[in-house]
């Protein structure tokens, strides 16, 4: 390659626009969970879904919502949060109610 296609070549690579670099998973769960900690005042207790929906994400949280002793007896309450592509949290919703002891029915 002469030194003239060299130089073309660089050029070329300096004016295609870069693909904007999408967030990890890891990371999206992280902001949201903190967006979502700074809007409600509630603390995550876990994460017990994340999934990919549309060009954002879902994800089922579950946050402490009655401290009870025993703690069998606290009431967890699970929500879905809608993270945008770039991790930004875009809505949220209860979903239900239950008690830390409680198993889903089989």
């Amino acid at each position: 390659m002469t030194e003239r296609q060299q130089a073309d070549a660089d050029q070329s690579r300096e004016r295609a626009p870069r693909a904007k670099k999408k967030p990890s998973m890891a990371k999206v769960i992280r902001g949201a969970v903190q967006q979502f900690g700074e809007l409600t005042g509630k603390q995550a207790d876990g994460v017990s879904g994340v999934r990919r929906e549309g060009d954002g994400w879902s994800l089922l949280v579950d946050v402490v919502e009655l401290e009870r002793i025993p703690s069998t007896t606290t009431v967890i309450a699970t929500y879905r949060l809608d993270v945008t592509s770039d991790g930004e949290l875009d809505g949220y919703e209860r979903l239900r109610r239950y008690v830390r002891g409680s198993v889903d029915p089989s």
